[in-house]
C-alpha cells in the first residue's frame, strides 16, 4: 500500500500515520511512500528536490523505528513533458536511470526498497536500454492500462485473454537477452476504469498465469481513488 507523508504534517498526523503503518504491518502489508516528479531526470535542483523527499522518509523512519516505511515508490512522469512524447523517444532514459540509482542509494542504505512506475514505452528500447533500466532498481511496476474497456462489449474471458497476452508480451520483451541476475522484478498495474467490477478477477488471472515466472512480482491496483468512485 502506498501512503503519502509530508514534512508539513502536524505531529498528531504523523502519530496517526505511524499507527496506521503498525496496523498494516500486522496484516502483513508492505507500506511504501509514493514520491512523484516530472523533472527528476535533470540533475541539480529537480533531482535534489526528489532526494530531499526521500530523506524526509528516512527521517520519519528514524523517528518511528518500529513502524517504518518499507520502501519508496517512484512515479517520475517524464512522458508528460512535450519533448519526451512520441513513440521510440527515449532520450530521457539516461537521466531517469540516474535518478533511480540515486534514490536507490539513499533508500537501501536505510533498509528500504525502491519501486518505480514505468510505461510500456520504456520496454520497447534496445537491449542496452532495457538492461540499464532493469538493473537500476530491484522492483518496477508496469502500467498496463487501456488493454480493455468496460464499454468494449467483450466478455470477462475475452478481456482476461487480451490482458494475459499483453502481459506476456511485455514480460518477454522486457527481459529478452538480459542475463544479469540483479534485474528488477516486475509488478503489473491495472486500474478500475479499464475493468470496473472485473478487476479482482484480472489480478487472479495474472497470478495464476505468471506465478512461475521468476520476473513477475505480482499485481498492483492503480489507483484506489478509482475504486472508491465505483462505490459512490
Amino acid at each position: 500500500m502506498y501512503i503519502s507523508v509530508s514534512e508539513k504534517s502536524e505531529a498528531f498526523e504523523e502519530s496517526q500515520l505511524a499507527h496506521l503503518i503498525v496496523l498494516l504491518h500486522r496484516s502483513s502489508i508492505r507500506v511504501e511512500a509514493p514520491l512523484s516528479s516530472e523533472e527528476a531526470d535533470e540533475p541539480g535542483k529537480h533531482r535534489e528536490k526528489l532526494l530531499d523527499h526521500v530523506r524526509e522518509i528516512v527521517q520519519f523512519n528514524r523517528r518511528h523505528s518500529a513502524d517504518r516505511f518499507d520502501g519508496i515508490h517512484l512515479d517520475i512522469e517524464l512522458q508528460q513533458r512535450p519533448e519526451n512524447k512520441g513513440p521510440g523517444n527515449l532520450r530521457f532514459l539516461p537521466g531517469l536511470v540516474d535518478a533511480f540509482r540515486e534514490v536507490r542509494g539513499v533508500a537501501e542504505q536505510n533498509r528500504m526498497t525502491v519501486n518505480a512506475d514505468i510505461q510500456n514505452k520504456l520496454l520497447k528500447g534496445d537491449l542496452g536500454q532495457r538492461r540499464v533500466l532493469l538493473t537500476s532498481l530491484s522492483r518496477v511496476t508496469l502500467m498496463l492500462y487501456e488493454v480493455s474497456s468496460p464499454s468494449d462489449g467483450e466478455s470477462e474471458d475475452q478481456q482476461a485473454a487480451k490482458l494475459r497476452g499483453s502481459a506476456e508480451k511485455f514480460l518477454n520483451m522486457a527481459y529478452d537477452g538480459i542475463e544479469e541476475r540483479n534485474t528488477a522484478k516486475m509488478s503489473i498495474a491495472l486500474r478500475t476504469p479499464d475493468y470496473a467490477g472485473r478487476l479482482p478477477g484480472m489480478f487472479k488471472m495474472l497470478d495464476a498465469s505468471f506465478q512461475s515466472n521468476a520476473h513477475y512480482l505480482g499485481g498492483a491496483r492503480h489507483s484506489y481513488n478509482d475504486y472508491l468512485k465505483t462505490l459512490n
